[in-house]
């Protein structure tokens, strides 16, 4: 393929056949396509609806078609987001994007500090791909912050809150990563060698300072007792975000690097099963001690309550189903490759429940005991509810298949101009 270099990285030449309708950007356009029809609803729903424009009920206070409106926006099913639950889906998928993306670049960087040849010469995929699962986190944010709004980001800083200080996070995060990336697929650049390895301890410690600051925003919701009892927050996501993260490697592995590493392949995988064994035994066991710490009133709705079927759902597909395939003959270091693709299968569906289960657990339990005496109606005609949970709307739905397209359209986009997929050998 014809190339051309830039700042010493070699550029493909790419039709725009080949680059906008390849059989990977199909199908990424089927998964937008439900995205940009989730955006067209939420955007229906914000600021056309009349309970979105009810806005002149002063002026017309006996207006019939007014006061309905304001009925369905206080106590009505309308609109996205519930005060009973103002945290659904659009979270979970953001945190599921960004800490499984994060994990993974997290993940790389280990394994280049302690000179992990066989990830050396993936490092360049592994990382586009995790940026690009960044990518589809902050596309669903976006849409779940109001982004019509966001200019008040901008306009009114506030340090002291996590939610803003994710602005200059990834002001810093993603930069960093992109210039990981040009320093792997770069060539002839003499200067490399000589930071390579200040540029991967930057990058730990940026990541852990992207994990604190993701559960401080979780940890400053005082009234969320899973959120803020839940000990050692920034600890359960990076650990977590690894377990993820090994999951989406292994799928990543197989579609990009069997050919590629043919005899090699195998060490790969092995690295990765030894990795996911790891890190099932240290979340397990570390979800374990924190429902003894967390409140009881959250640990009994999850456990006990609204969320035990979904919570062993998660702990089945999560921990026990892909421990149990990955320890087959794990001293004999025998490769099942059934198996262990199961395996990565089952811990992506399982720990995307277990984000579910983190925010719409953190929102189940009422804050309506005000005043101790115990649960109040929500409006003149409701049951008592001690158990709160939505189902989302299906823009909120569209939208996280959106963000999916939102992977596969980036990353192939950039593998087709820069090759990261591509086995390089690393610089001595």
């Amino acid at each position: 393929m014809e190339k051309f270099n830039i700042a010493g990285v070699d550029i493909n030449r790419v039709s725009m056949r080949e680059l906008f309708f390849n059989k990977t950007m199909l199908f990424a356009y089927v998964l937008l396509a439900f995205g940009a029809l989730g955006i067209y609803e939420i955007i229906l729903e914000r600021y056309f609806l009349l309970t979105a424009n009810a806005f002149d009920a002063g002026l017309h206070p006996g207006s019939h078609e007014v006061a309905l409106a304001m009925k369905e926006a206080v106590f009505g099913h309308g609109g996205e987001v519930k005060r009973e639950s103002p945290w659904t889906l659009y979270i979970a998928n953001y945190m599921y994007m960004i800490y499984t993306g994060s994990g993974i670049i997290f993940l790389v960087a280990l394994g280049e500090i302690f000179n992990v040849e066989i990830i050396k010469k993936t490092a360049a995929g592994f990382l586009t791909f995790g940026l690009c699962m960044v990518f589809a986190g902050l596309f669903t944010i976006v849409f779940d912050l109001n982004f019509l709004n966001m200019l008040e980001m901008f306009t009114t800083p506030n340090i002291t809150a996590g939610m803003w200080l994710m602005l200059p996070l990834y002001s810093i995060y993603i930069p960093f990563v992109m210039f990981e990336i040009y320093l792997l697929i770069a060539k002839q650049v003499k200067w490399i060698k000589s930071i390579a390895f200040v540029i991967l301890l930057l990058s730990i410690v940026i990541d852990i300072a992207e994990y604190y600051i993701q559960a401080k925003l979780f940890n400053m919701n005082t009234a969320r007792h899973l959120w803020t009892t839940y000990p050692a927050l920034p600890l359960y996501f990076i650990v977590s975000s690894f377990l993820a993260a090994s999951g989406v490697m292994i799928l990543y592995s197989y579609v990009s690097y069997k050919k590629q590493l043919g005899d090699s392949f195998r060490e790969l995988l092995m690295v990765f099963k030894k990795l996911t064994l790891f890190s099932i035994v240290v979340l397990a066991t570390y979800e374990v001690i924190a429902f003894l710490f967390i409140d009881k009133n959250w640990a009994s709705v999850i456990l006990f309550g609204g969320f035990n079927y979904e919570f062993y759902i998660y702990a089945l597909l999560a921990f026990v189903l892909p421990f149990s395939l990955l320890i087959y003959r794990l001293l004999k270091k025998e490769i099942n490759h059934f198996f262990i693709i199961m395996a990565a299968i089952s811990i992506i569906i399982g720990t995307f429940i277990g984000r579910i289960i983190f925010v719409y657990g953190g929102n189940a339990y009422p804050l309506s005991d005000r005043f101790g005496s115990g649960f109040e109606k929500y409006s003149e005609y409701d049951v008592v509810k001690e158990f709160i949970l939505f189902f989302p709307p299906l823009s909120e739905i569209y939208i996280v298949v959106g963000s999916v397209g939102v992977i596969f359209a980036a990353y192939k986009v950039l593998d087709n101009f820069f090759g990261v997929s591509k086995i390089r050998e690393h610089q001595k």
